[in-house]
């Protein structure tokens, strides 16, 4: 029997848990509407791979990541992007996008990631940034087409910043 493997998609905005009170845990900051987009430089791809807010994503799976870049000389480049959606009186839109950079050498099984990096990237992307000025060129046209494709409406909606960085309009 042949099942279909479900498409994974951007988290959407659910309702704020901490709606009608002021105690414990208001101003928490929520990973419900955060998902992680993984680009294959290379190969000019990008997908959604939830494993990766657990470093546990099919490219990480199996690598030991190490500090130091050069320790790594043969990795092969990735992106992993932090997008977050939100919603206002236009509708939903892409809030957040931060990029971290990554390598895999999948022959040694190591790479390189800085963790702390991409924690703080990841708070910036929850708190409504746009980080994208680093990214290759090739990167960011597949990112930009990979959000609009996604959700056009989404992309519409998005800020002209996001659309300025990723030099899609």
């Amino acid at each position: 029997m042949e099942e279909k493997k479900k498409k994974v998609g951007f988290n959407i905005i659910k309702s704020d848990p901490t709606d009608g009170h002021k105690g414990y845990g208001k101003g928490a900051l929520s990973l419900d509407n955060v998902s992680p987009v993984i680009i294959d430089v290379e190969a000019g791809e990008a997908e959604i791979d939830v494993g990766a807010m657990h470093a546990r994503s099919a490219v990480e799976k199996g690598i030991k990541f190490l500090a130091v870049k050069e320790d790594v000389p043969n990795g092969k480049p990735y992106w992993l992007v932090w997008v977050t959606v939100d919603r206002d009186e236009r509708g939903p839109y892409y809030a957040g996008v931060t990029a971290c950079e990554m390598t895999v050498d999948r022959e040694i099984r190591r790479g390189y990631k800085s963790l702390p990096e991409h924690v703080n990237r990841m708070d910036k992307s929850i708190k409504r940034h746009i980080i994208v000025d680093h990214m290759d060129e090739k990167s960011k046209k597949v990112l930009a087409d990979f959000l609009r494709a996604h959700n056009e409406v989404l992309w519409n909606n998005s800020s002209e910043e996001l659309k300025k960085g990723l030099s899609a309009e």
